[in-house]
């Protein structure tokens, strides 16, 4: 994904939100909940409860903006986790904008070839 911007950092919300939440919706729960500076360069990751749409918010310097997305069919592969957030490299970010796991493919570990 190309912005406008060269993010510090990927972090992804872990739990769904509610959409409606705007700009001071999602920088709320990035102050409260992440304990993350939220004009620190860093994306913000979120979804919503269906897992169709997926938005993130940056400070880009002159104030915040949001970029959003839409699916049309399928939805966004989220991971569950306890976590307050997950760190996501630029890799697993455009996975996630594709469509895909963002974990990929697990290493698979075998004690022997079994012939």
């Amino acid at each position: 994904m190309r912005m406008f911007v060269d993010p510090k950092a990927v972090y992804l919300y872990p739990k769904t939100v509610d959409f409606r939440k705007q700009f001071n919706g999602l920088a709320l729960i990035v102050e409260q909940e992440l304990d993350v500076t939220l004009m620190s360069g860093a994306l913000f990751v979120f979804t919503n409860r269906t897992r169709k749409r997926l938005k993130i918010l940056y400070w880009d310097n002159t104030g915040l903006a949001m970029w959003s997305k839409r699916l049309e069919k399928e939805t966004f592969k989220w991971p569950n986790s306890k976590q307050a957030s997950i760190c996501l490299t630029e890799q697993q970010l455009n996975s996630l904008l594709g469509g895909f796991d963002i974990h990929g493919h697990q290493p698979l570990f075998y004690a022997s070839a079994g012939l």
